[in-house]
């Protein structure tokens, strides 16, 4: 009897163990299957990304220039206006279509950019560079005067080459163009004299 129980008694451990282990190695089988599950429903980095404000550095920006920023996967113009420029802005409100950016006000610019210069900073033109019709880019056209699908006393701005429209250097569309809407200006607020954030704007 005693030699039985010496011989299940090595048996029987072995079993335990077996068990144990196999039980062990599925569990971290279901946990090493559920992580990927669960991570599965956590935003990815390029996700975030594509929500998250841009910082944009405007230090080296020069009167009549412009620069590029990506954010939301849109092109945004910051246009570093002259004095000439902006001193053109008034004259041209007969030829808009919506001079004071009241169509859809939510939509084309945030509280603090609906003015004359639709901006913060007068100086400043933070706009979407993309078409309110069907989505192109429009095209740089800062020099004045008469030039190709343009009017001879042009003052400058923009030029959409997909269908015509036109905006000026406040992003305003000119009246009896597709372009149904100014150009978007988004949510942004300065950092610095030379930093601007775009993409939020709880300091503006």
């Amino acid at each position: 009897m005693s030699e039985i129980l010496a011989e299940n008694g090595p048996t029987d451990a072995s079993k335990r163990t077996w068990l144990i282990a196999s039980g062990c190695a599925g569990a971290v089988g279901g946990i090493a299957a559920a992580v990927p599950f669960v991570s599965s429903f956590q935003p990815s980095e390029r996700a975030k990304a594509a929500g998250a404000a841009v910082e944009a550095d405007i230090s080296a920006l020069k009167p009549g220039e412009k620069m590029t920023v990506e954010w939301r996967g849109k092109p945004v113009w910051i246009v570093r206006r002259t004095p000439e420029q902006l001193a053109a802005l008034p004259k041209l409100d007969s030829q808009l279509a919506d001079p004071n950016s009241t169509r859809k006000p939510d939509d084309q610019a945030p509280a603090y950019a609906r003015n004359a210069t639709r901006s913060i900073k007068p100086e400043y033109l933070i706009t979407v560079g993309i078409c309110t019709h069907l989505g192109c880019s429009p095209s740089d056209k800062f020099q004045t005067g008469a030039q190709p699908s343009l009017p001879d006393d042009w003052q400058g701005g923009f030029l959409c080459p997909c269908h015509g429209s036109t905006f000026d250097l406040a992003g305003r569309v000119f009246k009896n163009k597709p372009a149904p809407d100014n150009l978007e200006v988004p949510p942004h607020m300065y950092l610095s004299d030379t930093k601007l954030l775009i993409g939020e704007d709880k300091k503006a």
